[in-house]
């Protein structure tokens, strides 16, 4: 089942559309540490970070599942077919409509968000009522961003236009500007504040305005000009309808998980939702420069394939893009595993952000990290699920892994405390990944064979040399989570660089398919300049 030629074809625009992703999101991803790093800098991990966290997480998670979780996946196949079998004024016609539902939709939500916020932090965070200060905090900053999900959701419209015309770069780099606005926000207004963590809150509110603005231009040169559009009983319309309701659940089963590892973190000691933020942040890094970026990519090719009737060759694409995210996040995993402290240390160690923050927010990022092939993998296989236009799957498969994840999340809090609620959402996703594999090949076919089998184990190995080159740098030159910034700083780098060089060279001497690739095209860049 292996497409032996990975750079032709469809399997070029994947990976080129990937690779653009993500660097864009790479950059997102930079400009999102130094965010996090002025804000555990200014605000630390306590009471108010925690109400921010909380407040912010929870029009985010609606934002996974109204915007990016359901109409994203749901609009795309549909409108790729339109594109492909009818005229690009019927496909624009589409966009139109849903464009006109959504914003009715997401009025709706945001006014009986800022209405019932009491009721919402109340049934989230059921720990923060215990401290009248915190939850009167951060049922306040809850109303504030609540119209957020507004323009973010009209930002996932936008993208998924955008991606079905093969256009990645700006949806991708739209995120940079909410950060860019968070930490201007937070070094400029917080003095202006009774409590200055609202600065924060400003500052997302400010994002999410200029986010929905980058993306205008784009689509006016691609000829898409939004406008009200109130044929409601359109077919493409009601086609999107009846796959969003599950996609809304099925898509979103990560944050899902992460979100009641915040729920029942507010019952755990002051700072807990702050370390899983944290160390989440450090996992999104992987996960949003590769994994994000491959499934993406893969979408719309998914979709053009399936709508063409190319079977074989969608087959060939999944299996593709399923060993273009392990290549990465196999040494990924190991990595963070490996470095964990170092890492938090170096990023976020400074301020009101001390040693103790350090090992506690390492705990949880441990645990995390062992699911990172896991929510990787998600985002591909969900893929190829929406572009068979089928969420009953997922979503079926994501209530038995929520299911999972409470049951292990209640196991596990009390004797691992926050570090229980993060192995928690990896065993959930685990579970996820393995019923949707079954349930797809059986679906399909199978789409993987023994090359791709013989492709993972070799990078396993490579991992596995990857960390005994970490463990002797860390023989050498000790780690010291207490010691001078320039010293930690210096471990990080060095246990970085000699991890990548060994990881790439094993990967060279074992002939890795991906790293093979990887090595032509340089090759071939090298020979064009």
């Amino acid at each position: 089942m292996e497409d032996r030629h990975p750079q032709s074809g469809e399997n070029a625009k994947v990976a080129k559309a990937a690779g653009i992703v993500g660097l864009a999101t790479m950059l997102s991803r930079i400009f999102g540490f130094l965010r996090d790093m002025v804000v555990a800098a200014f605000f630390g991990a306590g009471l108010t970070t925690d109400a921010f966290f909380v407040a912010f997480r929870i029009p985010n998670l609606l934002r996974r599942l109204l915007g990016e979780g359901s109409l994203t996946v749901s609009f795309v196949p549909v409108f790729t077919e339109y594109l492909n079998k009818k005229t690009k004024e019927e496909a624009i016609e589409l966009a139109n409509i849903a464009f006109t539902i959504l914003s009715i939709v997401l009025v709706l939500v945001s006014l009986a968000g800022v209405i019932f916020s009491p009721f919402i932090v109340t049934v989230m965070a059921p720990g923060f009522t215990q401290v009248p200060a915190q939850y009167d905090l951060t049922v306040f900053l809850n109303r504030l961003m609540f119209p957020y999900i507004f323009f973010i959701s009209l930002v996932a419209l936008c993208m998924g236009i955008l991606n079905s015309f093969r256009h990645f770069t700006a949806p991708a780099l739209s995120p940079v500007i909410l950060n860019v606005s968070m930490i201007l926000a937070t070094l400029t207004l917080r003095d202006f504040f009774q409590e200055p963590i609202v600065a924060l809150a400003i500052g997302v509110m400010v994002g999410g305005v200029l986010q929905l603005a980058m993306q205008w231009p784009f689509m006016v040169r691609l000829g898409v000009r939004l406008k009200p559009d109130f044929h409601f009983t359109h077919p493409g319309v009601r086609r999107i309808g009846l796959l969003m309701l599950p996609a809304a659940f099925g898509a979103a089963i990560y944050q899902i998980n992460i979100f009641v590892g915040t729920i029942l973190a507010s019952l755990l000691p002051s700072g807990s939702v702050s370390y899983l933020y944290y160390a989440d942040r450090i996992v999104e890094l992987p996960l949003g420069v590769f994994a994000i970026a491959v499934g993406t990519a893969t979408l719309p090719s998914f979709s053009d394939q399936i709508s063409k009737g190319n079977f074989e060759e969608f087959k060939k694409t999944l299996a593709f893009s399923l060993r273009l995210i392990l290549f990465v996040t196999i040494p990924a995993m190991i990595a963070l595993i490996a470095l964990r402290e170092p890492i938090i240390s170096v990023l976020f160690q400074r301020g009101h952000f001390n040693t103790t923050s350090t090992i506690l927010t390492a705990q949880a990022l441990l645990y995390y990290a062992v699911g990172l092939w896991a929510f990787s993998v998600i985002r591909v296989i969900v893929a190829a699920f929406y572009s068979l236009q089928d969420t009953k799957n997922p979503m079926k498969a994501a209530v038995v892994a929520l299911v999972t994840n409470v049951v292990f999340s209640v196991m596990l809090m009390f004797p691992l405390k926050h570090g229980g609620l993060a192995l928690a959402t990896s065993i959930a996703s685990a579970v996820n990944v393995i019923m949707l594999t079954i349930i797809l090949k059986r679906k399909i076919g199978a789409f993987i064979g023994w090359d791709f089998y013989r492709a993972v184990f070799r990078m396993i190995l490579a991992s596995a040399v990857m960390w005994m080159a970490i463990v002797l740098v860390d023989w050498i030159f000790p780690w010291r989570t207490e010691g001078a910034f320039q010293d930690r700083f210096l471990f990080l780098t060095a246990a970085v660089a000699v991890g990548a060089v060994t990881f790439f060279s094993t990967c060279a001497l074992l002939k890795i398919p991906e790293m093979m690739t990887l090595m032509g095209i340089l090759r071939r860049k090298i020979g064009r300049a």
